[in-house]
């Protein structure tokens, strides 16, 4: 008995040593934690740091998880354009319309995978272009992206690629009622590696030349916009005019179906903010300033359109209000991430009158840009790049809490304007004689002349290239071939349908 208890007493030191020495332990890790409770980041940064892997894929995804050094969420935009285009267009060329924007999400699709990718973002590369070291998405894993260290290359990647198809599918309406679906798509693939890849690595990739130079794109003012609307102009003076136009009037109809067109806008706007406030790449306070902007800019653009359009017949149109609504939102692209939300409502305004007026434009080029894309997208884009120069602000841009720029006027900083002149410049430029080039050679080879026939083109692109329809129970009376009547192109137009309905009942009478 006295054994034991000597024994048991002991081992009361042990024990209470070994007791102090835990909660010692334990008081020193929360004081620890207390003392660096004000660097804890918040949800959205990485809940650990890279871990630099000299791995190119960021790590071994079998022995360790990836996942942990990110808790990033990213929305993407889809390209709503095809119902907006189709619904802009004639019946007969409804549903090419839509089939152009498919294919040029399905082509893109594999062309970015394939090297599209690599030749934007991969992490090496000269000024101009990228490399190939991420063919075929090799090595696009967990590594952290070019674009900012809390987004992975993979959900990059992805996100990236509906840039990609967006762009040439916006460019490929330019092709409203002659261009030929074939050689489209293969000018989508084409176009997609030498003109897009190109302009997106100088103007996103850190290694690109205007990113060095200090120019400011947070979402794709000329990538996206300048490059598909300059595209677009070049693919309408490579096409030539459509059967009917007037050099004084054009090709005057009504958009077939304005439902369509208010459709397309909403998905568009709502899209938008996937666009732009997903180009913060972080849930944070300059992603949500992003949408803020982009939704103020799109209303007072939208009204704005309305009014300019009320001077001319007193009436408010659907068609302008969309029209309004999208320049806004192309305006406000290249900016969205870098000006406070006052300037937002200058954007709308200005963007709103000058892409309004600049609809006349295609006259004075001679040029028969249906569905006015050039107004649209690459004068609204160079709108959008202008103003970012006189608006963007150092302060905003931190909002995420890492990017640090010098800003524009606002800030003192008056050279941002040459640097936003030289951007746009660049963009539009190399896409517009890229793409006519690209065109030039296409149209040369066998099988894929770029426009299509003078009977395809009466008939309507749906019939003729799709064998389909978008309306089957309208075309048989209003969109056959022999609704051609004196010149008179038997679209949705009013005059040309109801010229032709009144010569088919004159002929159903007299025999």
């Amino acid at each position: 008995m006295t054994s034991t208890s000597a024994n048991a007493t002991s081992l009361v030191p042990s024990a209470t040593s070994t007791l102090s020495s835990l909660v010692s332990s334990v008081t020193d890790s929360l004081v620890t934690s207390a003392a660096a409770a004000t660097d804890i980041p918040p949800p959205y940064v990485p809940i650990l740091s890279y871990n630099n892997s000299p791995s190119e894929t960021g790590g071994d995804s079998l022995i360790e998880d990836l996942t942990i050094y990110y808790d990033t969420d990213v929305s993407r935009s889809a390209p709503s354009n095809r119902y907006f285009y189709s619904g802009l267009a004639r019946r007969k060329s409804a549903l090419s319309l839509i089939l152009l924007s498919m294919f040029s999400t399905g082509i893109v699709g594999f062309q970015w995978v394939l090297w599209g990718y690599s030749l934007t973002f991969s992490h090496s590369g000269g000024p101009f272009i990228g490399t190939l070291e991420n063919i075929g998405f090799r090595n696009v894993l967990g590594q952290p992206c070019v674009g900012s260290p809390k987004v992975p290359d993979l959900l990059f990647a992805i996100y990236q690629g509906m840039f990609a198809a967006i762009t040439p599918a916006l460019a490929v309406g330019a092709a409203t009622d002659r261009g030929r679906l074939l050689p489209a798509c293969v000018f989508i693939f084409v176009w997609a590696t030498l003109i897009y890849d190109p302009i997106a690595f100088w103007a996103w990739n850190p290694k690109g030349w205007l990113a060095k130079l200090g120019y400011l794109d947070f979402a794709g003012g000329t990538p996206v916009h300048m490059a598909a609307g300059s595209a677009a102009l070049a693919y309408s003076v490579m096409l030539g005019k459509r059967h009917g136009y007037n050099k004084v009037h054009g090709l005057p109809y009504r958009p077939h179906n304005v439902t369509h067109v208010i459709l397309g806008t909403v998905f568009l706007w709502v899209g938008w903010f996937g666009f732009n406030g997903g180009s913060a790449l972080s849930a944070s306070m300059r992603a949500i300033m992003a949408c803020v902007v982009t939704h103020t800019a799109a209303s007072v653009s939208a009204m704005t359109w309305c009014f300019m359009d009320m001077r001319l017949d007193g009436k408010m149109s659907a068609v302008g209000f969309c029209s309004g609504a999208v320049v806004g939102l192309v305006a406000i692209t290249p900016g969205s991430g870098f000006v406070p939300v006052w300037a937002s409502i200058i954007f709308g305004v200005v963007v709103g009158v000058i892409s309004n007026l600049a609809t006349k434009l295609k006259y004075y080029m001679s040029v028969d840009d249906s569905i006015d894309i050039f107004a649209s997208h690459c004068v609204a884009g160079f709108v959008g790049n202008v103003l970012t120069a006189f608006f963007a602000a150092d302060y905003i841009a931190h909002l995420d809490g890492y990017t640090s720029i010098k800003g524009g006027w606002l800030n003192g900083h008056y050279i941002q304007l040459g640097y936003q002149l030289a951007g746009s410049a660049a963009g539009l430029g190399y896409s517009f004689i890229g793409t006519c080039v690209i065109l030039f050679f296409i149209n040369l080879i066998p099988g894929l002349t770029i426009r299509c026939d003078l009977e395809s083109e009466i008939g309507g692109l749906d019939a003729a290239e799709c064998g389909e329809f978008a309306y089957d129970y309208v075309e048989v009376t209003r969109e056959s071939p022999m609704m051609d009547i004196e010149g008179v192109d038997g679209g949705s137009s009013a005059g040309g349908d109801t010229l032709a309905i009144e010569k088919m009942a004159k002929d159903t009478a007299s025999a």
